[in-house]
């Protein structure tokens, strides 16, 4: 098999990169963090070898004693004269089906191992060891360690990226029915990306995998269902793969709490993404953390919030937010002993699950009015646990929260109401408080408001609500990680790995993916399509993240139209689509592109009263366009008064003159470096 022979090449090349990765220098923070991972990975290394030392000498002596019982046996058919080659048979097919059997476990424990070096490791050398694992086992036929190894040539884990390949191993497990390749097959044939452009085999490979059990596919074909891409648009069947999918992250969310993932916008900063307020900078980190040792409870109790669930693009580390929130403790913050009766309450590697630890600190944050600690109590009281279950208690707790403002306490009072757990049920409660709850993004009120839409309950039945808000809830799915990796991808220039993963995220339906796929799609630097197909598939894009709402996307669309970028030019478009841009969104761009167009009746009727005010409401919607608003009024004002001088002393010999005859097609640019070449003499003999 020709995957096969291609893991061969990959093993080779992730020795080298790991060996690349051990010659550089670490600091001693990432030296610390992975001693208890090295350990680990120690033990792995030495279970591997003696795996494969046992398998040498196994395999010669099931040779020799295969050969000998096959001897043995084949000597006494003959000899009792039995001609029933039938026991021979049934010999050689149970050996055989043994040694599989030895060969299929051995995959399975180097798959698992490749799974726990992943979950415990934090370096990305040690998650490139995983790697190896997961390409001997996939030698193995493993089917899951094979996806893994698909999945990281797909998407260039540690710089492995080779889509053909990833193809091949796609296609293989497809064969064999798994899910997974066949929404990747479905993903690749809609983009064109290594494969043949073709979106109703795309439809036919989601429609497969969704019946599989993939999420990713059940999503993808909710989005196409809600937006009618390339099916007929119909709500109830979009309603259908949402709830399937939402579903399945509720429970996930009822079991622990979602860790929410910042989805950095390439538009916003394309010149300096380091300095994006989504993800914290080194540096920032590092004086963050002199601020908390030098006694900044403030800071202290961030840091803890940060490394406890993992944000702003920092490893989760459940020992460095409980040593924050002890600090910030003992300094008397309410919301620090709050968050450590949460951990306790929860159970971690850190602080284990502790009912007795967690209702002491709940109860000290609580005794100060904290709306956490409040909440932290009514869970306890509502779960029974380390006290016995007391709804009142619960209620009477979780309604102090609520009017404090805490979100999930909001949940709690509104999941009560609507099961009526300890209460009478009161749909119209129930819907008060999710719609609260749900107004500070969490996640289950979003979930049970979108069940009470989609099933009538306590409100009119709406389908494109539900659908609207099961699909917030399907976008908190683990696969959202992807925009970190995505993010860090774009960063360190893999244009291609970053490429894939944020288109990957545009067909499910993330609006930021779609606007930052479109971005690099514009920018041409990607090299997994061909250039010819990149602005169409930008203007698909940017159309698909204008739809949702995606204001620069709008305007996008409107400059493609304008200058026939993956489209033919359309002046009447383009005015449209900066119209849209500046009546809904009160663009100041859309305002000065129309502006523009109507001084110069481009696509609409010529308005020089409609391009001034235009151009005024672009500079008072933003300070940006105070500088490009006075160059533009400046060179229409001048233009005016050029005209009217040469209609005034040339009306009969000039009647039908124009400026695009006598200076060219580029005279508006020409009268603009004019003017500032005059204002750049004036201001240097006024300060001369």
């Amino acid at each position: 098999m020709k995957p096969l022979f291609l893991l061969i090449e990959i093993l080779i090349i992730l020795g080298v990169t790991i060996k690349t990765i051990e010659a550089e220098k670490h600091s001693k923070k990432q030296k610390g963090r992975n001693v208890t991972t090295q350990v680990s990975v120690n033990k792995v290394k030495q279970y591997l070898s003696n795996i494969l030392e046992q398998r040498k000498p196994i395999n010669v002596i099931s040779k020799k004693e295969n050969l000998l019982e096959n001897k043995k046996n084949h000597h006494k058919l003959r000899r009792k004269g039995i001609r029933n080659k039938d026991l021979w048979k049934r010999n050689k097919d149970h050996l055989k089906k043994q040694a599989k059997n030895n060969f299929t476990d051995e995959g399975d424990q180097l798959f698992n191992m490749g799974i726990q070096i992943l979950q415990q490791s934090k370096s990305q050398k040690q998650k490139a060891e995983a790697y190896i694992f997961f390409a001997k086992a996939a030698d193995m036929g493993n089917l899951k360690a094979m996806e893994k190894m698909a999945d990281a040539l797909l998407f260039g884990n540690f710089g492995m990226q080779n889509i053909t390949a990833a193809i091949q191993l796609y296609e293989s497990l497809a064969k064999e029915g798994s899910h997974k390749a066949q929404n990747a097959l479905g993903f690749l044939s809609s983009y064109g990306i290594g494969m043949e452009y073709n979106q109703a085999k795309a439809l036919i490979y989601y429609t497969f995998g969704s019946a599989g059990g993939s999420m990713m596919s059940q999503m993808i074909l909710g989005y196409r269902y809600l937006s009618g891409i390339n099916v007929l648009q119909n709500c109830e069947v979009a309603l259908s793969h949402y709830k399937k999918v939402a579903d399945y992250i509720a429970d996930k969310l009822e079991k622990s709490e979602g860790i929410p993932v910042e989805k950095v916008r390439l538009t916003e900063r394309p010149e300096n993404l380091s300095s994006n307020s989504e993800i914290l900078d080194w540096d920032i980190y590092q004086y963050y953390k002199f601020l908390a040792e030098r006694g900044d409870v403030q800071i202290q109790v961030s840091l803890g919030q940060l490394h406890l669930i993992g944000r702003k693009g920092l490893d989760q580390d459940y020992y460095k937010a409980l040593y924050y929130f002890l600090k910030a403790a003992k300094a008397g913050s309410a919301n620090a002993m709050a968050f450590i009766g949460k951990m306790y309450l929860e159970g971690n590697a850190a602080a284990p699950q502790n009912n007795a630890t967690a209702f002491k600190y709940f109860s000290m944050a609580a005794s100060k009015g904290n709306a956490i600690g409040l909440h932290g109590l009514g869970l306890l009281y509502f779960y029974g646990k380390g006290v016995p279950v007391n709804y009142a208690e619960a209620l009477k707790y979780f309604q102090k929260a609520a009017e404090k403002g805490w979100p999930n306490a909001q949940f709690q009072l509104g999941f009560m109401y609507y099961s009526g757990s300890g209460v009478w049920k009161d749909y119209k409660l129930a819907f008060k408080y999710f719609y609260l709850a749900s107004q500070s993004g969490q996640p289950l009120a979003i979930y049970y408001l979108a069940e009470m839409y989609a099933t009538g309950t306590g409100v009119l039945r709406s389908c494109r609500t539900a659908v609207e808000l099961y699909k917030g809830v399907c976008e908190l799915g683990h696969w959202a990680e992807k925009f970190l990796t995505a993010y860090f991808a774009y960063k360190n220039g893999d244009i291609d790995s970053s490429l894939v993963q944020y288109a990957l995220l545009a067909e499910m339906g993330y609006e930021v993916a779609q606007s930052n796929s479109a971005f690099i799609l514009e920018s041409k630097k990607a090299k997994i399509l061909e250039k010819e197909k990149m602005y169409p598939m930008a203007l698909l894009l940017w159309n698909r993240a204008a739809i949702q709402g995606n204001a620069f996307a709008r305007v996008k669309i409107g400059d493609y139209h304008y200058y026939g970028y993956g489209t033919k030019k359309d002046y009447q478009t383009a005015a449209t689509h900066y119209s849209i841009a500046a009546d809904k969104y009160h663009s100041a761009q859309a305002m000065f592109n129309l502006g523009y167009m109507y001084e110069h009746g481009l696509g609409i009727t010529k308005d020089i009263h409609l391009a001034r005010r235009l151009y005024d409401m672009a500079a008072q919607t933003s300070p940006d366009a105070h500088i490009p608003v006075f160059l533009a009024l400046m060179k229409l004002e001048t233009v005016h008064l050029l005209q009217d001088i040469l209609l005034f002393n040339f009306t009969m010999r000039w009647k039908w003159m124009t400026l695009d005859n006598t200076i060219g097609p580029c005279w508006d640019l020409f009268v603009i470096g004019l003017i500032v070449a005059v204002l750049i003499f004036l201001l240097r003999n006024r300060y001369g």
